[in-house]
C-alpha cells in the first residue's frame, strides 16, 4: 500500500471515528459546560483527580458482589508497535463514555468505547533513533485530558523521545495550533553542565508519567536513564515546565538544581551544581486548583548511590517542593533525604487531604515513600503536621563521599512497612533457616535505615544490606485516599532486600568514581526500565530454530525492573541474599495499610497477595503450616465508596485457583478481604473505575512473564447489577 493511500485511509478512519464519537450516545454524563469528574462516574485524571486520591464514590461493585465480576471486554496492545510489550504500566482515563489510554512498544494512544472496548482511533509517532536512544521506552503510564467545557476536547501525552503531543480527543488527529504541528519538543531547553543544550536525538531525557493538566496549563516533569551505572555525573538537569494548553507556549520552568543566585545553590558545594544532573520529577504531579499550588516530588541527583562529586545536601534532590501554578515560583520545600545516596526517589503522587488534627482543620499534603514513611505537611505553609526530627545516622567510609550527619524522621504516622534488614526481621520459619540467614548476612554490612553504601570487596562485605530503598515501600504506583474518612491506603513491598555495593567502573565507561557493582563479578550496566523495548530498537537475526537473540529481541519474559539489579547480581554462593531460594526476611512480603490522617495512626494492616509458589512449594518448608505471606512488589490501587481494590504483583498456582493472579477487594474499614477474581497475569498498571449507562466498570492493565500487555474491563452480570 502506498504512503499516500495509507494517509487517505487514515484520514477517513479519523473522520468516521469522530462521527461515531458524536453519535453513539454512550456517555456517562450529559455534555455541557461542566468539567469531567469522578462525581459524574468518570475518571478524568491518572489519579482520578488533581489531588492524587484515586478515589471514586461509585458503589455498584461492593463487598456483596465483587466475586461475581465478569470480563466485559479486553484490549491487547500487541499490534501497537513492531512486537508485543510485556510490561504494560498504563492507567486509562474515561470521559463521556470514551476510554483513552497508551500502550504498545511505540507508545501509541488510542480511544475505545468504554462500554464495549471497541477501538475508535489510534495515534503513534514514529521517532526512529530518538526513541531507540530514549531513557524510558515502555508504553508509559497514561495520558491527560483537557476541555474548555464547551465542546473542545484534547488529549496530551509524552512520547518516548520526550515530545509533548496534543490530539483532538474526537479523532486522534494532532492539534496543528499547538507547538509546531501539534508537538512541543521537550528536549529543547534541557541542559547539562552550566547551561549547555543536550543533544536532541541522544540527550538523556524522557518521561513515563502523564502530563498534569489544570485549567489552561499543562505541566511536564522529566526523568533520565537509571542512575545506578550512568556514564557521567554531568547528566541532564531536572526541570518542571508549564505550557499553555492551547498554544504550547512555555509559561515557566522550575530548576530542581538551583543556579547561582537561586535559593539552594549553596547546598551544592564546590560549584558542583554545574557538573551534576538528574533531580527530575518523574512521577505524578498533584495540584490544589483553588489555592493555585503545585506539588512536585523530586528524585535523586546523579548518581543514585555515590555522591562524592556533589558534596552538600543537594537541594532539591529528594524533596517535596510547592510552587505557584501561575509563575512556578517556589512557595516552600521540605527535603526528605539530605545528600541522597540510597535511591529514595520521591516516587508517588502527593495526596492532598483536608484533615482535622486535635480539633484543628488542616489543608494537608501527604507523601508516600519508598522508605514507607508517610510525610504529612500543611500544604499551604509547608510545616509538618506532626514533628519531623533530625536524628543522627551512620556515616560511611567510601573514599571521596560526603555524608549528612542527620536525616529527617517523622514522629507520626509510624512506618507502614520495613525500613531495614535487622536480625529480628530475618527469616524464622525454623531455627535452621534463621541460622542460615545469619550466615548469609555475614557477607554484607547490616545496619539501620540509611545504612550507607560500601565499596564492595571479594569475601565481603559485598554491599550494605538495605530494604525500602530502590524498589521497596510504595513506589510509582502510589497510594490512595478516602476523603470521607480521611484515610490513606498504601500498598508496600516489604521484602526487597537490596545490597548496595560500589565498584570502580571499567576504564572509559564513566567519569563517576564509584558505581553499583559486586566485587569479583563482571561489571553489569543497569539499563533502566524497558530499555531496548522501543518499537524500532534494532532486532538481532533469528537462527534457524527461530529463537530470539540477545537484548532487543521479542522477549519471552518481562524486562527486569530497574529496582532489582542488585539482588540479581548478589545471587550465588558467597554473596547470595536468599536462603534455600526463600526470601532473606520473614513474611509478610507485601502489605496493604490504612493510615488515619486525623490521628496519624495505622488503622489496620493486612498481607496482600497469595503466598508465592517458591515459598508454598519449598522443600525446606515441607510440613510447616505457612500463613498467607503476601507478595513483594509495588502495585497501585483504587478506593471506592466501600472498597480498596488492587491486584497481585505475581502469578501463583494454588489449590484455590489455576495459574494466574488475583484482583482483590478489601473492606476499607476493616481490611478484610471480601472478594477476589482471577486474572491471567499480574497487575502491572494501576486500576481505575467508571460508570457508563448505569454500569460500573473496573479496568486494570496486566502483563508479565510470557503474557503480553492487556487492558481488561470487569463488570457485574446484568442480573446482579
Amino acid at each position: 500500500m502506498s504512503r499516500k493511500m495509507y494517509r487517505s485511509i487514515t484520514v477517513m478512519t479519523l473522520l468516521a471515528a469522530g462521527l461515531l464519537w458524536l453519535t453513539m450516545g454512550v456517555s456517562g454524563r450529559q455534555s455541557g459546560n461542566s468539567q469531567p469528574s469522578t462525581k459524574n462516574g468518570e475518571w478524568p485524571y491518572y489519579t482520578a483527580d488533581l489531588k492524587g486520591t484515586k478515589y471514586s464514590p461509585l458503589d455498584q461493585i461492593n463487598a456483596s458482589n465483587f466475586k461475581e465480576l465478569e470480563v466485559a471486554w479486553r484490549f491487547k496492545t500487541d499490534n501497537l508497535g513492531t512486537r508485543p510489550e510485556f510490561k504494560l504500566e498504563g492507567t486509562p482515563l474515561m470521559v463521556k463514555g470514551i476510554l483513552y489510554a497508551t500502550g504498545g512498544t511505540r507508545r501509541a494512544v488510542f480511544a475505545l468505547r468504554a462500554d464495549t472496548g471497541e477501538l475508535l482511533w489510534t495515534h503513534s509517532e514514529f521517532e526512529g533513533a530518538r526513541a531507540v536512544n530514549a531513557p524510558r521506552q515502555l508504553s508509559g503510564r497514561g495520558l491527560s485530558y483537557w476541555t474548555d467545557g464547551k465542546g473542545e476536547e484534547r488529549i496530551l501525552y509524552v512520547t518516548p523521545g520526550y515530545r509533548l503531543v496534543e490530539l483532538d480527543a474526537k479523532t486522534g488527529s494532532k492539534i496543528q495550533g499547538f507547538g509546531k504541528d501539534g508537538i512541543v519538543d521537550l528536549k529543547v531547553g534541557v541542559v547539562h553542565g552550566s547551561g549547555q543544550q543536550i543533544d536532541l536525538e541522544t540527550g538523556d531525557a524522557g518521561l513515563h508519567a502523564t502530563p498534569t493538566v489544570v485549567k489552561d496549563v499543562v505541566m511536564v516533569g522529566m526523568s533520565m536513564k537509571e542512575g545506578m551505572t550512568v556514564v557521567t555525573h554531568d547528566n541532564s538537569k531536572g526541570q518542571v515546565r508549564a505550557f499553555d494548553v492551547r498554544s504550547g507556549k512555555m509559561l515557566w520552568a522550575f530548576n530542581t538544581i538551583p543556579k547561582p543566585g537561586e535559593f539552594g545553590n549553596d547546598t551544592w558545594q564546590n560549584n558542583s551544581w554545574a557538573t551534576n544532573g538528574n533531580t527530575g520529577v518523574w512521577t505524578q504531579i498533584s495540584v490544589d486548583e483553588e489555592l493555585g499550588l503545585v506539588y512536585l516530588p523530586v528524585e535523586s541527583p546523579t548518581s543514585d548511590f555515590y555522591g562524592g562529586h556533589r558534596p552538600g545536601n543537594n537541594l532539591y534532590g529528594e524533596s517535596i517542593v510547592c510552587v505557584d501554578l501561575k509563575t512556578g515560583q517556589r512557595k516552600w520545600y521540605y527535603q526528605i533525604v539530605h545528600h541522597p545516596i540510597w535511591d529514595y526517589d520521591l516516587s508517588s503522587a502527593p495526596i492532598l487531604a483536608d484533615i482535622n488534627v486535635n480539633g484543628r482543620a488542616i489543608k494537608a499534603v501527604a507523601v508516600p515513600s519508598k522508605e514507607s514513611f508517610l510525610y504529612v505537611f500543611d500544604r499551604v505553609t509547608g510545616q509538618p503536621v506532626w514533628p519531623i526530627e533530625e536524628r543522627p545516622v551512620p556515616k560511611g567510609d567510601v573514599p571521596g563521599e560526603w555524608y549528612s550527619p542527620t536525616q529527617p524522621f517523622p514522629t507520626k504516622p509510624p512506618a507502614y512497612a520495613r525500613q531495614a534488614v535487622t536480625v529480628d526481621e530475618l527469616i524464622d520459619f525454623t531455627p535452621a533457616l534463621r541460622a542460615q540467614a545469619m550466615q548469609v548476612t555475614e557477607a554484607f554490612k547490616m545496619g539501620p535505615m540509611f545504612n550507607p553504601p560500601v565499596v564492595s570487596k571479594v569475601g565481603g562485605p559485598y554491599g550494605a544490606l538495605t530494604l525500602g530503598t530502590t524498589g521497596g515501600g510504595t513506589n510509582w504506583p502510589g497510594a490512595g485516599y478516602d476523603p470521607e474518612t480521611h484515610t490513606v491506603y498504601a500498598q508496600a513491598s516489604n521484602s526487597q532486600v537490596v545490597p548496595i555495593g560500589l565498584t570502580e567502573p571499567p576504564a572509559g565507561f564513566s567519569d563517576i568514581k564509584y558505581v553499583l557493582g559486586v566485587a569479583g563479578r563482571p561489571f553489569s550496566v543497569s539499563e533502566g526500565p524497558g530499555f531496548g523495548s522501543a518499537a524500532d530498537f534494532p532486532q538481532p537475526q533469528r537462527g534457524r530454530g527461530g529463537a530470539a537473540g540477545a537484548r532487543g529481541a521479542a522477549p519471552t519474559a518481562p524486562l527486569a525492573p530497574a529496582a532489582a539489579p542488585a539482588p540479581a547480581q548478589a545471587e550465588g554462593a558467597g554473596n547470595r541474599t536468599t536462603v534455600q531460594g526463600l526470601p532473606l526476611v520473614k513474611p509478610p512480603y507485601g502489605l496493604l495499610s490504612a493510615i488515619n490522617l486525623d490521628k496519624g495512626e495505622i488503622s489496620w494492616q493486612v498481607a496482600h497477595g497469595d503466598t508465592p509458589d517458591a515459598v508454598r512449594n519449598s522443600p525446606a518448608l515441607k510440613g510447616i503450616d505457612i500463613p498467607k505471606t503476601g507478595q513483594g512488589g509495588s502495585v497501585g490501587l483504587i478506593v471506592t465508596k466501600t472498597l480498596v481494590v488492587l491486584g497481585d504483583p505475581q502469578v501463583t498456582t494454588t489449590p484455590e485457583h489455576p495459574r494466574g493472579a488475583m484482583l482483590r477487594a478489601y473492606d476499607k474499614t476493616t481490611g478484610k478481604q471480601v472478594g477476589a477474581i482471577l486474572m491471567p497475569a499480574p497487575q502491572s498498571g494501576s486500576p481505575m473505575t467508571y460508570s457508563v449507562n448505569g454500569t460500573q466498570y473496573i479496568v486494570v492493565a496486566v502483563s508479565g512473564g510470557n503474557y503480553s500487555g492487556e487492558y481488561i474491563a470487569y463488570r457485574l452480570p446484568a442480573d446482579v447489577r
